[in-house]
């Protein structure tokens, strides 16, 4: 069945693809939960292994990515803590120097907005705008929250300090505007399996996913969307990096690919008045129902 979507990307594109690079940072002696330490500290005890562990994203993953993505000229999305810009102001701009997107991912890495009030989550958000800009010296247009934990406000907060994009969505395949309070925003879909998911896996397993969904993707669902997610600490080592090399090289082999960051996608959403599509409406509109 020949998919209703097919044809909404720019140049006959088959396929969208997006990198998403998170670059985080936990508050003073908090690690992530996921640390490669295999057994767990004592309470009050903290975990150092874990903590310099996490640190290496800012310190080299970072700009590891930054180096393949460049050398193979693909633009991507970098979302990070607002701490993170603070501690390396340096590869902040060095990822808008190369042309890439800085989007914000709340100020540290364990400070969720689905615990805070109203009042912080409004203020978290505005502050994390307001130190990227500093940084920068522009305003983000997107954020992604710290494992995606949202509140009923989110939305809603993000479009009123003017934000264009919103990619805490794991319940569409397409990118599409939703409404809020302040006006209509872009919603990005977030990936399911992101480079520490092979935490206790091997690297291969990373390419061998992501290569299986972009040739599903590429041959059975005309105008799909692949969303590729690496950790600055974790996809930004060689283990990873080697493979997510490949994986560039092995779908950039492919005809009618857009790569694109975040924003620039957001936009051609927000002028195309792009909204939900569901899997239904894209493969089995018109067709008789069965009996």
């Amino acid at each position: 069945m020949a998919g209703t979507t097919a044809g909404i990307w720019p140049n006959n594109a088959r396929t969208v693809v997006v990198v998403t690079v998170v670059v985080e940072n936990w508050s003073d002696g908090k690690a992530p939960t996921y640390s490669p330490m295999t057994t767990t500290p004592k309470p009050g005890v903290i975990d150092r292994a874990g903590v310099a562990w996490a640190q290496y994203g800012g310190r080299a993953g970072a700009w590891r990515l930054l180096r393949i993505l460049d050398e193979h000229r693909v633009a991507s999305t970098f979302c990070l803590n607002a701490r993170t810009a603070e501690i390396h102001p340096e590869l902040t701009k060095q990822i808008v120097a190369s042309g890439h997107e800085v989007a914000a991912h709340a100020y540290h890495q364990d400070e969720v907005l689905s615990v805070m009030s109203p009042d912080e989550e409004r203020a978290v958000i505005k502050r994390c705008a307001d130190i990227l800009k500093n940084v920068t010296g522009e305003r983000p247009s997107g954020w992604i929250s710290p494992t995606l934990a949202t509140t009923a406000h989110t939305a809603d907060f993000l479009a009123a300090e003017g934000y264009l994009w919103h990619g805490d969505y794991n319940n569409i395949d397409l990118p599409c505007r939703i409404t809020t309070k302040h006006g209509p925003m872009v919603a990005l879909p977030h990936s399911d399996f992101a480079d520490n998911r092979v935490l206790r896996a091997a690297p291969r397993d990373f390419f061998q996913c992501y290569k299986d969904t972009f040739d599903y993707l590429y041959a059975k669902e005309p105008s799909g969307y692949l969303n590729i997610t690496l950790h600055g600490h974790f996809g930004g080592r060689p283990l990873i990096s080697a493979v997510f090399d490949q994986l560039l090289t092995y779908i950039k082999g492919h005809a009618n690919v857009w790569f694109v960051r975040h924003d620039e996608l957001a936009r051609y959403v927000m002028k195309r008045e792009m909204d939900e599509i569901s899997y239904q409406q894209r493969f089995f509109a018109g067709t008789a129902r069965r009996t």
